[in-house]
């Protein structure tokens, strides 16, 4: 029997005190970088030789903050703020992608409790496939192909802390006794980072605030021309586009190379010096594929996220590219029913909705009775059966019509309820397509040009409602509709 290897850790680092935010997060870079540089370092020399003397260990920082009083925060917001005395920690990861959200946050805390932060090591492991990740020439070998087993060397994702029982309101204290700063892991954020760079073919550090849903290419086409006039304005304050490949542009007729193969959910970002630009995500067809695409996005905290797609139109009195604003979602995709039960309710948000409605408007040039002629506003049912038409109608179509919908998608209440769940603002205005109640199948050639045309306008609807939200204060449309009774302080 093979005696086990001694464990070998990074240089120990004592915990510090600190009243200043940005000195928090340095602190907390430097102590990320000494780790991921150890475990590096390990780890191309075991690639090298084959051979380990000892297994290798390096620990998440963590923020730790402690409340001794039940004196109120800023009661204005809905976060950057613990509800009682007590004491709240956080592991971290990529303290240099998350930058500018953790000085804000941090910044919060220290300001309405009047309190320092501990910085310094956590007692979570980093696993060595994050730490290596997007490292240049360095590839993580397959099981076997080496030697030894990487796992008896280095320690590896865990599933028990890759889990979203925080932000699913089931997470107990952490080990410790202490509560729970932030809504994911540290290891939760760097499965995601890692499933974002393969889905999309483009890193975690191109993504914008704000994130556009589509499922269907002629919106990454539209979104293409967007840009590049954007780009060509430089007083609109957009500075670079970046294509799948991590191909990015920042004059407005520089070729864009196409892919030999496009990933599963290509992913286009209009960006902004401060990240308040916006990102398309083309998900595709089903809520599954939305399901997963706002699981790992979530981890960025983006300000918010909206759906602009296409839909099956149900009522008689709509057209082929009429416009639906849903502000109720039906919800018979069933993906996150084990995560976020059946009966808890999606609200409209009133300031997305406002910003998709005047964004309507300045697009289409219309208001009052002419702009309701081409915008309902209403129900949208989300299944997960693309062929539902084919099954027995009498059961879906009496739901569909208690449930008072006026359209019906396979995306939307999947990205609403994860938008819900995850707390980012959400909202989504649909395009209809085809008419299967009434005999208007989607079939070549039905599409129009005054059809094409709405799509066209579509996609400049939802750039305009981003900046709209864009130019609100954040903790406006970060409400406490979004909130629990028992919320996490970091946003």
């Amino acid at each position: 029997m093979t005696d086990p290897l001694t464990i070998q850790t990074s240089p120990h680092t004592d915990p510090e005190y600190f009243t200043d935010a940005a000195a928090a997060v340095a602190r907390l870079e430097a102590l990320y970088a000494e780790a991921t540089g150890f475990l590096l370092e390990k780890f191309n020399a075991v690639l090298e030789t084959g051979a380990a003397s000892a297994r290798y260990r390096a620990f998440y920082p963590e923020v730790r903050l402690t409340v001794g009083s039940h004196k109120k925060g800023d009661s204005r917001l809905s976060f950057g703020h613990v509800s009682e005395p007590g004491t709240y920690s956080a592991t971290i990861t990529r303290p240099d992608l998350f930058r500018n959200y953790l000085t804000q946050q941090i910044g919060l805390l220290m300001r309405n409790h009047d309190a320092p932060v501990r910085i310094g090591p956590s007692t979570t492991p980093i696993p060595v496939h994050f730490a290596v990740a997007g490292q240049p020439g360095v590839m993580v070998p397959q099981e076997g192909a080496l030697g030894i087993s990487l796992r008896d060397v280095f320690d590896v994702p865990a599933l028990a802390s890759m889990n979203d029982d925080i932000v699913n309101g089931t997470a107990g204290l952490h080990a410790d006794g202490s509560g729970h700063l932030a809504p994911f892991t540290a290891q939760r954020v760097d499965y995601s980072l890692a499933r974002l760079a393969h889905y999309t073919a483009t890193q975690p550090e191109h993504f914008q605030n704000h994130v556009l849903f589509t499922n269907y290419q002629f919106y990454v086409d539209e979104f293409e021309v967007v840009a590049r006039r954007m780009l060509a304005d430089p007083a609109q304050g957009y500075t670079s586009f970046v294509a799948p490949g991590n191909h990015e542009i920042t004059a407005p007729d520089a070729p864009i190379p196409a892919l030999a193969k496009l990933p599963q959910m290509p992913t286009y970002h209009l960006k902004r010096p401060d990240g308040n630009g916006i990102t398309l995500v083309n998900i595709g067809v089903g809520p599954s594929n939305a399901k997963t695409a706002t699981d790992h996005i979530a981890v960025l905290r983006p300000h918010a996220w909206l759906m602009v797609g296409h839909c099956a139109g149900l009522r008689n009195s709509q057209s082929l590219g009429d416009f639906v604003l849903a502000h109720a979602y039906l919800r018979e995709d069933h993906v996150l029913d084990d995560d976020l039960p059946i009966w808890v309710p999606i609200p409209a948000l009133a300031e997305v909705q406002v910003a998709l409605q005047e964004a309507v408007a300045e697009i289409t040039r219309l208001e009052g009775y002419e702009l309701k002629r081409i915008m309902r506003t209403g129900t949208v049912a989300t299944i997960d059966n693309r062929n539902w038409e084919l099954r027995d109608q009498s059961g879906p179509v009496q739901r569909l019509s208690q449930s008072r919908a006026i359209a019906l998608d396979m995306e939307s209440a999947t990205i609403a309820a994860n938008g819900f769940r995850f707390r980012v603002p959400y909202g989504t205005l649909l395009c209809v397509s085809d008419k299967p109640l009434h005999g208007e199948l989607k079939l070549p050639g039905m599409a129009t040009e005054f059809y094409r045309t709405q799509v066209a306008n579509h996609l400049l609807i939802g750039v305009r409602a981003m900046e709209k939200l864009r130019d609100m204060p954040l903790e406006r449309i970060h409400s406490r509709k979004l909130r629990s009774f028992e919320e996490t302080a970091f946003l």
